[in-house]
């Protein structure tokens, strides 16, 4: 008897072995498919064998340590049940590798770990981002499918092994080996040959980790309740010394470049492929050694236009949004007319969430562009992230002549992003040869430049559509008035990086006809810092209404020449991952210490009096961060020049709207909301097109629902804002020209309708009930004059 208990539990030890080194087979067979894909579409240059070698060992790493984290549960529900515990466990070592296959894939498209930046996107957004350089078919999915049977088969190969004795000592071997590596080689543990499930793991876990410190804000006394609440004069007026001053108020042109690194500019690695921004440099004040408080998109305006903190997944990611200062709601208040113009939607990263609660005059984004505007081409699966730069330079400058000055125009490029596509592009393809050969700097680079050639033929056609549009610009009469500001959101990700902190590094201009003198400096700054500067100089120099305290994160920027870094800047490469920190020339970064050097390259270094002094200062960065926001403690109410934030709901409006809101997407939301509009309930479903607003307010369908119960119950006022709002965001939206000509007639204002119809036909709108509805209105008009 106990004998065969004994046999039982080498059976079950031998079965679950075999099932967990499985998972490893898998996980090594899916590495190797990774760097085969990666060499054959050119996204590494890597060396393949340390590549190779490296991911195997980590892959190894990770399948033993899930097979020891379910060891337990195998062997208790084997002992409940003959059999549960393999069936169990087959169930989830099959979940498993699906769950790396698919993060590979995700790796693959986007080019970057999938970390716990996945609590931060929604599913519509990781949806976005995949469909831009994927197509989803029968053959996307098909590997679903193979690999957890590819599983299933491995492990009944490994069981018709009769040398099982060599099986378990190869095992050991490779374990002895694999946490050799581990131990030694301190690369073996870098993010890019982590194993994808493991690097999740880790990253979750560090996100929950920094969630515990920041809950810790409940016994933390600042020194004030808005700590970060200082005198509008601490911030220098830097700038002005540069700056002929004028009695007219400037306009302001920020550009912000997708994927702009300061490899690309001047003198550095990769330079050649922008040389109309090349050309700028002496012509500007530029800061060589500039930081992007983001390793993506996400946090670029918040960061540029408010010098705000991060929040847990990025500013515009909070809601609600904690009472804050911005360019935008400043120069607003100061009579500027506030725009912001992009190629993609505003929706995508809540961008127009940020935009719309600062109040801003105009939002051009993709739904904004009339058919003679040229889109970039969708790729197979229909997809098209929206319009290439040159199209958005060409829409700014036409929209632009239109509003009164002075003007704040924010302009989002866009091409500089996968899938790199644009007009022209096999003329920008040919000039990246000519480029290197005329440039000597890149000849070493050639093998590298060749495998990201459309990446490089991108730059250079994101070069020459700023180029266009400067030059156009520069025939304009409100040219000789206007600050140009130009910086990188953040460096493009697909080429290798050289270290941890390129991903950050970005150039910073600033050039103007008003300049009267130019500079370079190779002081630290970042975008935390241009807000602060620029708002000190207009109100120092131009008749601006009184400002007496501001709650900036940045100091401004630094002007000094030479190298140097005098605060501690906290950077967040994902959104959920804030791990990356620049005190004085040192960078902390996933818990490693680099020393950066002048020329803004970093070399590992070991300081355990430096690393406990950033911790420290970092740690107390998160439990502000998290005190700012969470407390909405960034600036008083006596400060506050946004606008009212959404619709606020009674609590027991919320539990109305929980109940029938639960399980739901938008999409059948509001269709809940026409459901009951067109039953008459108009309170409830106003309730739930206010609830799809406050998080998406550019979504038409709900808005131009919203407007017509509204006319419904003979608020015509409030429903013209409404269907007004949607026409202005998307002149192309046919039913909310509609629905206001419909209000327009209920309420006898017969000639707006016509106007409005007239204006539906000139946004190319060709829908014949326009013109019904303009004949309706035109009778109605005639009728009165007779009755008359």
């Amino acid at each position: 008897m106990k004998t065969k208990k004994i046999n039982n539990i080498l059976n079950n030890s031998h079965t679950y072995i075999n099932l967990t080194f499985s998972v490893i087979v898998i996980f090594c067979l899916l590495s190797l498919l990774e760097i085969l894909l990666n060499v054959a579409d050119s996204t590494t240059n890597q060396n393949i064998g340390t590549t190779l070698l490296y991911k195997l060992s980590n892959d190894f790493f990770t399948g033993v340590f899930i097979g020891l984290l379910f060891s337990p549960l195998y062997f208790i529900l084997n002992y409940i049940k003959k059999h549960l515990g393999v069936l169990f466990i087959k169930i989830v070592f099959s979940l498993i590798v699906i769950i790396q296959f698919a993060l590979i894939k995700y790796s693959s498209t986007t080019l970057v770990n999938l970390g716990a930046d996945l609590l931060g996107y929604s599913f519509s957004d990781i949806y976005l981002t995949v469909t831009a350089s994927e197509s989803l078919s029968f053959v996307f999915f098909l590997p679903f499918i193979i690999i957890p049977l590819l599983y299933l088969g491995i492990y009944f190969a490994l069981t018709k092994l009769k040398k099982k004795q060599i099986f378990l000592i190869t095992t050991f071997v490779l374990i002895i080996i694999s946490g050799g590596l581990k131990l030694f080689l301190s690369d073996v543990s870098d993010s890019k040959y982590e194993n994808k499930l493991a690097f999740l793991t880790k990253d979750i876990i560090r996100f929950e980790r920094d969630k515990k410190i920041a809950r810790t804000i409940q016994n933390i006394k600042f020194k004030s309740e808005y700590p970060m609440l200082k005198p509008f004069k601490e911030t220098p007026d830097v700038l002005g010394p540069y700056f002929n001053i004028n009695n007219e108020k400037p306009n302001i042109v920020i550009i912000v470049v997708e994927g702009l690194g300061a490899e690309f500019i001047g003198n550095n690695e990769y330079a050649g492929f922008t040389p109309y921004l090349d050309s700028m440099i002496p012509k500007s004040l530029y800061w060589e050694n500039f930081l992007s408080n983001g390793g993506r998109t996400f946090a670029v305006l918040s960061s540029l236009l408010g010098s705000l903190t991060y929040g847990e997944k990025g500013f515009l990611e909070l809601n609600p949004y904690p009472r804050h200062l911005s360019l935008i709601n400043i120069l607003k208040a100061n009579e500027y007319t506030t725009s912001f113009y992009s190629g993609d939607n505003a929706n995508f990263d809540r961008k127009i969430n940020f935009l719309d609660q600062n109040n801003i005059d105009n939002i051009i984004d993709k739904n904004n562009y009339g058919p003679e505007y040229i889109q970039t081409k969708a790729n197979s699966g229909g997809f098209s992230w929206g319009y290439p730069d040159a199209e958005i330079f060409r829409k700014a400058l036409a929209e632009t002549n239109k509003i009164k000055l002075p003007r704040l125009d924010i302009i989002q490029t866009l091409t500089n992003h996968e899938p790199f596509d644009f007009p022209s592009k096999d003329l920008y393809l040919k000039k990246v040869e000519d480029i290197i050969n005329t440039h000597p700097n890149l000849k070493s680079k050639k093998e590298t430049i060749s495998s990201y050639k459309n990446i490089f033929a991108c730059l250079n056609y994101a070069d020459n559509s700023i180029k266009n549009y400067m030059e156009a610009y520069a025939k304009r009469p409100d040219y000789k008035n206007t600050i140009f500001i130009i910086t990188g959101d953040h460096r493009l990700i697909p080429i290798e990086q050289k270290d941890k902190l390129c991903r950050f590094h970005v150039p910073l201009y600033i050039f103007s006809p008003m300049l009267k003198k130019t500079e370079s400096f190779k002081s630290v700054s970042s975008h935390w810092d241009v807000t602060p500067s620029l708002v000190s100089f207009l109100f120092n120099n131009y008749k601006f209404n009184r400002l007496d305290q501001t709650a900036w994160m940045g100091k401004g920027l630094d002007t000094e020449k030479e190298f140097r870094n005098t605060q501690g800047i906290p950077l967040t490469r994902n959104k959920g991952t804030i791990d990356d920190y620049v005190y004085k020339n040192y960078l902390y970064s996933g818990g490693e210490l680099y020393k950066i050097k002048d020329n803004f390259d970093t070399e590992k270094i070991s300081d355990e009096s430096i690393l406990d002094t950033i911790t420290t200062k970092f740690n107390a960065f998160k439990q502000l961060n998290a005190y700012l926001t969470q407390k909405n403690k960034i600036i008083p109410k006596s400060l506050n020049l946004n606008k009212e934030q959404g619709v606020q709901f009674t609590k027991e409006e919320q539990i109305t709207i929980n109940k029938l809101t639960k399980g739901l997407n938008p999409e059948q939301i509001f269709l809940a909301a026409r459901e009951l509009a067109f039953n008459k309930k108009h309170k409830t479903a106003l309730l739930l097109c206010d609830f799809i607003l406050n998080e998406l307010p550019n979504y038409s369908d709900a808005r131009t629902l919203k407007g017509r119960i509204l006319g419904w119950d003979g608020e015509y006022k409030k429903s013209e804002n409404e269907l007004m709002i949607v026409i202005k965001r998307m002149p192309s939206y046919d039913d909310a020209y509609l629905a206001l000509m419909d209000v327009y007639w209920w309420s006898d204002q017969n000639k707006k309708a016509i106007k409005t119809g007239e204006l539906a036909l000139s946004n190319n709108i060709k829908n014949p009930e326009i013109r019904i509805k303009m004949d309706r209105s035109q009778k109605t008009m005639n009728t009165s004059k007779q009755n008359k």
